[in-house]
């Protein structure tokens, strides 16, 4: 988690007006609609309620930096209702193990999935939930991405009325046979998201930026238990990430990388329509700028207190100021399209207004 962290947009992280803060290939995030289900689901980790159905499978999930092909196959459906957002995982895997069962221990020290989410997408105060096979949960709120900060998660988080179980394809902890794999079943209520008592935060018809993540080790038996495994220097051998939004490099906590769910109030694909909004599109380009600035300052690269740019979006060519500033630096550009002022703060925080 302290390392990990289809919308069709062009030409997004490739070389930046600053320089190559990311890989040159290019990442595209991933874009959801995830259904209204008037039907009643059941967390058993059973796929077999009617409604899950109706809903279609992700792609299979793709290497963190986008560049290996997974091992095994994992992919994700997704629906919601006025109570929950629902998430079905299926996970392939031959060897079904796990071992950690306390609450809020470091989960991904065995093979689990994780989820993200960043209801208002502005990359702070952000979720993170985790779950391995013996349905053991780690829950995080987290206030900046650490990047920003050392000290920027809420361990003593709960996501009070979570729901979440696990059905295992074979038998989980026996190295003696081959499983099938485990699939995961969870029902996040809307209300654990809440930051007011007024707030409305059921996202009916509007989009949240979300990712999924699965954590898988290299494994090996001792004294018939399953184990991560080492190197010859007894160190653990780095895990797997396999994630459904590619990040393009092995950092989860990027939370402008991820993708778009969709909550549309259909509950089918009939009269469901969703395009990425034109903003969102200029706010992965201002990001683009944002990292690459924050590898000057790495790098002790000064900069002058004011310089100007451009980036093109949907053949609109749009000015891009950046300013530095006693505290820090600022990046901003007034969209075409809604006439709102974007501005990326120096701690990553986006704002429009």
């Amino acid at each position: 988690m302290y390392v990990k962290l289809r919308v069709s947009l062009i030409a997004i992280f490739s070389i930046s007006l600053f320089g190559c803060a990311q890989p040159s290939k290019v990442i595209i995030p991933q874009s959801y609609t995830a259904y209204k289900t008037a039907g009643t689901i059941v967390i058993d980790g059973d796929d077999s309620d009617n409604a899950w159905n109706k809903a279609a499978w992700t792609p299979l999930f793709v290497d963190i930096e986008g560049e290996k092909v997974p091992k095994y196959s994992t992919k994700v459906k997704m629906l919601w209702d006025n109570q929950y957002y629902y998430i079905l995982a299926k996970i392939d895997e031959p060897h079904v193990w796990g071992y950690l069962k306390q609450r809020d221990t470091i989960i991904f020290y065995n093979n689990d999935f994780e989820v993200f989410i960043d209801p208002d997408g502005d990359t702070h105060n952000y979720y993170e939930l985790e779950i391995n096979a013996l349905n053991t949960v780690w829950d995080l709120f987290i206030s900046k991405p650490y990047r920003e900060d050392d000290h920027v998660v809420l361990n003593d988080w709960t996501l009070t009325g979570l729901k979440s179980a696990v059905k295992v394809n074979g038998t989980i902890n026996n190295p003696t046979d081959i499983d099938q794999g485990w699939i995961l079943e969870i029902a996040i209520p809307w209300a654990a998201y809440k930051t007011s008592y007024y707030d409305q935060n059921v996202p009916e018809n509007k989009f949240w930026r979300v990712n999924f993540s699965r954590v898988n080790w290299q494994h090996a038996v001792s004294n018939g238990k399953y184990m991560r495994k080492k190197d010859n220097k007894g160190d653990f051998l780095p895990e797997y990430n396999w994630v459904w939004s590619p990040m393009g490099v092995i950092n989860m906590h990027e939370p402008e990388k991820w993708g778009y769910v969709y909550f549309s109030s259909k509950e089918t694909a009939e009269g469901a329509t969703f395009s990425m909004p034109p903003d969102e599109k200029l706010k992965w380009e201002l990001y683009s700028i944002y990292r690459a600035q924050k590898k000057r300052e790495t790098n002790t690269t000064p900069m002058n207190s004011i310089s100007k740019h451009e980036v093109v979006i949907d053949g609109k060519t749009i000015p891009v100021k950046l300013e530095a500033h006693i505290s820090g630096f600022n990046i901003s550009a007034k969209s075409p399209f809604s006439n709102k002022t974007l501005i990326i703060k120096e701690d990553g925080k986006i704002i429009s207004k």
